[in-house]
């Protein structure tokens, strides 16, 4: 029997909050049965998430009984289970449900969850956990196979989604691309990657240096970005990324309109063009690398701000410039394809 995959969104279910489900349902879609919130009525995914078209919206474990994953859709600041979830997680373990979870909150070090998982037979799997211990030697490392890594403005700009999308984008185009996932909704998507945000500091960058060695055998490596480098919280992460995985190109991501950073409400968001300039003496100081392209994430914008948007980066920055979610990622692709001719 395949995965039958219940997304949990209780209470939380916007694109906002709910980031790690609308990614599941955009690429997983053929695994996901539905989504479980009770505090809102039954309703197509669609009209709560914005993705998932007729995806059902069910108030109850009994709604879709054959549903045999209950994969935690939410990925709150400091990674714990919202105690509103806590019924609803251990009910389906009762129920003989395995649980995914991203949090940083381990459900099998929850005394409760893990004894009723035993009795039940439920696997729970906890994607932040892991055992890295070594740390980047810089040594092996293909100069064949062309890395590039999106990274951003601030968090939950999109970075994710970007990788994916440049990555799927090659593979259409007869290029042999992978998706290298660097955080637990990544993940869940591939399948595989390493949740960087989780990983011992002195190891994140020998973590994500495993990452690329393994998977160097093919043309393009897409690697996704975390954070920030100038994030108050998660600057560490980003820094540790960088340095690990020794992009050849970067594609900056950034929304518009945003001021001040997530999670830190009383912090400033630096200009885009200083930060690009500190993401470039970062990667520089490890290996050269250059921009080749900007993901403009415009969910709040209307059309014609879009358009202006996109014509003042581009003819700013000279790069090619798109919101994939709005179009697609065609013009990023076409500058990897254009930095693989170099």
């Amino acid at each position: 029997m395949g995965r039958k995959i219940l997304i949990l969104t209780e209470g939380l279910s916007s694109p906002h909050s709910a980031k790690t489900a609308c990614s599941v349902i955009r690429y997983r879609r053929d695994e996901v049965v539905g989504v479980l919130d009770t505090t809102v009525p039954p309703q197509p995914a669609q009209a709560l998430l914005e993705v998932g078209g007729d995806l059902p919206v069910v108030n109850t474990l009994d709604a879709l009984p054959e549903a045999n994953v209950l994969l935690i859709g939410i990925a709150p600041s400091g990674g714990s289970l919202p105690a509103p979830m806590r019924a609803l997680v251990l009910g389906a373990i009762q129920r003989g449900m395995d649980v995914e979870s991203g949090l940083h909150e381990f459900l099998n070090d929850d005394t409760e969850l893990a004894a009723a998982a035993e009795i039940s037979g439920s696997t729970l799997r906890d994607l932040r956990r892991n055992s890295e211990r070594d740390v980047a030697k810089r040594r092996d490392i293909s100069a064949d196979c062309l890395r590039i890594h999106t990274v951003g403005h601030d968090c939950s700009v999109g970075k994710m989604v970007v990788s994916i999308e440049m990555a799927r984008g090659l593979a259409k185009r007869g290029v042999e691309a992978k998706f290298i996932a660097t955080g637990q909704t990544g993940m869940m998507v591939e399948g595989d990657g390493c949740p960087v945000d989780a990983v011992v500091a002195d190891f994140v960058s020998g973590a994500v240096e495993k990452q690329i060695i393994a998977h160097q055998h093919r043309e393009v490596l897409v690697i996704e970005g975390q954070g920030s480098i100038t994030h108050p919280c998660y600057s560490a992460v980003t820094l540790g990324l960088l340095h690990g995985c020794l992009p050849d190109g970067l594609i900056y991501c950034y929304e518009m309109g945003r001021k001040m950073a997530k999670g830190a409400a009383s912090v400033a968001l630096p200009t885009i063009e200083s930060q690009r300039e500190l993401y470039l003496a970062m990667a520089n100081a490890a290996h050269p690398c250059r921009f080749i392209g900007v993901a403009i994430n415009s969910r709040t914008a209307d059309e014609p701000a879009y358009r202006a948007e996109r014509e003042r980066i581009e003819s700013g920055w000279n790069l090619p410039a798109c919101d994939v979610f709005r179009e697609n990622a065609e013009p990023l692709v076409d500058a990897v394809l254009e930095m693989r001719k170099d």
